[in-house]
């Protein structure tokens, strides 16, 4: 068996076997396949596809190069996975709310990608937080706390850690069955029972359309199906930003309002609605709506923050952080309320545009090597159709600097559009597949 053979074969448009392409993910994880193959692989299964099948049997390989957890635990073990969007901080709500439900959470999560911001990067800017556990740590703090957010270890699917880099110097990003293999050989290296993936559709998200939204929500949940991991996909509005906050440290403290204080609003609908799956897919709950209720229930009678609280502390952060949290998050420097030029109502928010702006502040990275600034990013974000007189707030902006500011506050009135009418607001849950 070598590289050549079965790249010809993708060339030739068939299909490598199940044999096959374990061997070459395997090569990708040790390097006996070499840059050069590993490119010319990613090229033919961008141009000729692997089929169900193929795709099946490449995402299960890529599973299978490393590490696969077992868990012996007392519930389920359920996860979330999100294709990316602004404001989108639900991870940090979603997985204490589960727990308190019953299910344990070994949320395997990463940093912020283009536009979208990272969870592993929000919970950096709490004090202390550590998201590298060792691999005994990380399954210690699920079993006490049922939950944990962590970055992926060099043991976890290393072959999609190869074969990503290489996709991102060779155009293959795009091609859906790469894409499906790499979130969910990650994914499924956490010897899941029930996961449940957050496809985002819209302005602020990857995904523009609804029919490209659609495919590969169908993909993904075909391939985890296939592999053995009950999935549901959720396609889920992204025309404007999930939290009236974007940026780390300010996204936290959106969290933590809705976790103390404010259980209502689009960010406990979305979790909601993920979580109501879960809990029906896992056997916690009777069905998708009394799960629902559940993960609701958790979050306002205060079970949610109990169990963020008690994760934040088992990974190294403060442990008074869910009781004092704004002492403990860092402010910016320069912040600033933007106004609107004229009156009518908010009909479009560019989501992609209000993400650049953030990395362009510090808030995001331009090359691995950035350093983060966890306070910079806007906050008080208008929601789409609310009614703005001249002079009323659109958001407020948290820089580093003056120029940064003036920058940021430049881009959120470009991004957000006022007209006459009142628009139409796309439904928060569009689709729900699988």
């Amino acid at each position: 068996m070598t590289a050549q053979a079965i790249i010809a074969k993708l060339r030739q448009r068939q299909t490598p076997g199940r044999e096959e392409l374990a061997w070459f993910a395997q090569g990708l994880a040790d390097h006996t396949v070499s840059d050069a193959q590993a490119g010319a692989f990613a090229m033919a299964v961008c141009l000729n596809g692997l089929g169900d099948v193929g795709r099946v049997a490449l995402t299960m390989a890529m599973r299978d190069s490393g590490t696969v957890l077992k868990w012996d635990l007392a519930g389920p073990v359920l996860d979330k996975h999100s294709t990316g969007g602004v404001g989108d901080c639900v991870s940090l709500i979603l997985a204490p709310a589960l727990a308190a439900c019953g299910a344990f959470v070994p949320m395997i999560s990463g940093r912020g990608l283009g536009h979208t911001g990272g969870t592993l990067d929000k919970l950096d800017a709490i004090p202390g937080v550590s998201t590298h556990l060792s691999a005994d740590r990380f399954a210690e703090v699920v079993r006490t706390t049922g939950c944990a957010i962590v970055g992926a270890t060099g043991d976890i699917a290393p072959a999609d850690k190869r074969l990503y880099a290489v996709r991102d110097v060779t155009a293959t990003v795009e091609s859906m069955d790469l894409i499906t293999a790499s979130i969910l050989s990650k994914k499924l290296a956490g010897g899941l029972d029930g996961l449940v993936l957050d496809v985002k559709v819209g302005s602020g998200a990857f995904m523009k359309d609804l029919k490209a939204a659609q495919a590969l929500a169908e993909a993904l949940t075909k391939t985890a199906n296939a592999a053995g991991c009950r999935t549901t996909a959720i396609i889920s509005d992204m025309n404007q930003p999930l939290a009236p906050s974007l940026g780390n440290a300010l996204e936290v403290a959106e969290v933590m309002r809705v976790l103390t204080s404010s259980p209502k609003g689009p960010l406990v609908d979305i979790c909601a609605a993920l979580g109501g799956v879960l809990l029906a897919n896992g056997g916690l709950a009777d069905d998708v709506q009394a799960g629902a209720n559940a993960i609701v229930a958790a979050i306002r009678d205060g079970r949610a923050a109990e169990r963020f609280g008690k994760m934040i502390a088992a990974m190294g952060g403060p442990v008074q952080f869910t009781e004092n949290w704004s002492r403990f998050l860092p402010e910016a420097t320069v912040i600033r309320e933007v106004t609107a030029t004229q009156s009518g109502y908010v009909t479009a928010i560019d989501g992609e545009a209000l993400g650049l702006a953030v990395v362009a502040m510090g808030g995001g990275r331009r090359v691995e090597t950035d350093r983060i600034n966890p306070a910079v990013g806007f906050s008080d974000v208008v929601r789409l159709g609310a009614k703005v007189t001249k002079g009323q707030p659109l958001g407020v902006v948290h820089a580093g600097r003056p120029d940064r500011a003036d920058q940021a506050e430049a881009a959120l009135r470009r991004a957000i559009k006022i007209g006459p009418s009142v628009p139409m607001i796309p439904d928060l849950i569009v689709e729900r597949i699988g």
